[in-house]
């Protein structure tokens, strides 16, 4: 199993608009809208990394307004 927490960077007035559109998206887990250098923060989970990765990078990183990301990957077994 993989964890990944996305922080993401947006066009300003689209926060909204894209939490609304990861909520839709199979591996994202839990989205939440921040305060401070990031916009929003979305948990996605898979049961593989190649799974996990292609949802960053061709469906997260390809959403419109999305300016840039920045992925922590959790580590197994320290949660």
């Amino acid at each position: 199993m993989a964890d990944a927490y996305v922080l993401i960077n947006c066009d300003l007035g689209h926060e909204e608009e894209i939490i609304d559109d990861l909520k839709h998206l199979e591996n994202v887990k839990e989205v939440h809208g921040t305060f401070g250098a990031y916009d929003i923060i979305a948990k996605v989970h898979s049961q593989k990394n190649e799974t996990l990765r292609e949802t960053i990078t061709w469906k997260i990183r390809k959403l419109p307004h999305v300016r840039s990301t920045l992925t922590l990957m959790g580590i197994e077994g320290q949660n």
